[in-house]
This record gives C-alpha cells, structure tokens and sequence, in this order.
C-alpha cells in the first residue's frame, strides 16, 4: 500500500487512518476494506452494526429520533420499520425510504438503524 491513503469514500474528508485491514474516516464514520479501489466505493447500504441492507428489509431504529416537521415528536429506540426501500441517490445523507409507524413515510439514515 502506498504512504498516502485515499480520501473518504463518502464524506470525501482526507483525514483516513489504518486500523488493521481496515480504513476509518474519523468524521463521518465510514468503514471500508484498504484492497478496495478507491474510485470504486461499496455501493452496499450497512446498517449501524455493519449488515448489508436490501429492498424489504425490517430494521429497528437503534436511538431516539427527534421528528421536525408539522407532527414533531420523536421515533424511540426499539421502533420496527418492516419494508424498507433504499434510495438510489442519497438525499442528505438520508439512504432509506420507509413508513415509520405512528409517523408516517420519511427518509431515514442507515446509520440508525438495524436489521431485525
């Protein structure tokens, strides 16, 4: 491997460091495997504890969630998702489309949730 190591693959942050087999990015959080091409990034969606997600999955939401918008309130941690659709293009770092129950459709980040 060269002395330089290549910038995040997701939040595009040069500040990436070795630990093990592995690449970190210290500011978003982003894992991925050091013999992977770097213009190449996974286009897997994982999970909070690193389970690859697809279309139809059940997640439960792993921390309390506040709600902005005209309903407010907040999703609480243990909240099953059932049939979820992962977006294409992510929107604000929002990757996963689903209906939440009590709350209707709305986006979600794959960093908050689990596959059930």
């Amino acid at each position: 491997m060269s002395d330089v190591l290549p910038p995040c693959p997701e939040c595009s942050e040069a500040y990436t460091y070795e630990q093990g087999a592995l690449l970190i990015c210290p500011m978003c959080g982003y894992e991925w495997s050091a013999s992977e091409p770097s213009d190449a990034p996974d286009a897997a969606v994982r999970d909070a504890v690193g389970n690859e997600l697809a279309d139809g999955d059940t997640v439960t939401i792993v921390k309390d969630l506040k709600v902005s918008g005209a309903g407010g309130g907040s999703i609480k941690v243990g909240t099953k998702v059932k049939g979820i659709r992962l977006l294409a293009e992510p929107v604000n770092g929002h990757d996963i489309d689903a209906t939440v129950p009590g709350f209707g459709r709305m986006q979600l980040k794959s960093s908050v949730v689990k596959k059930a």
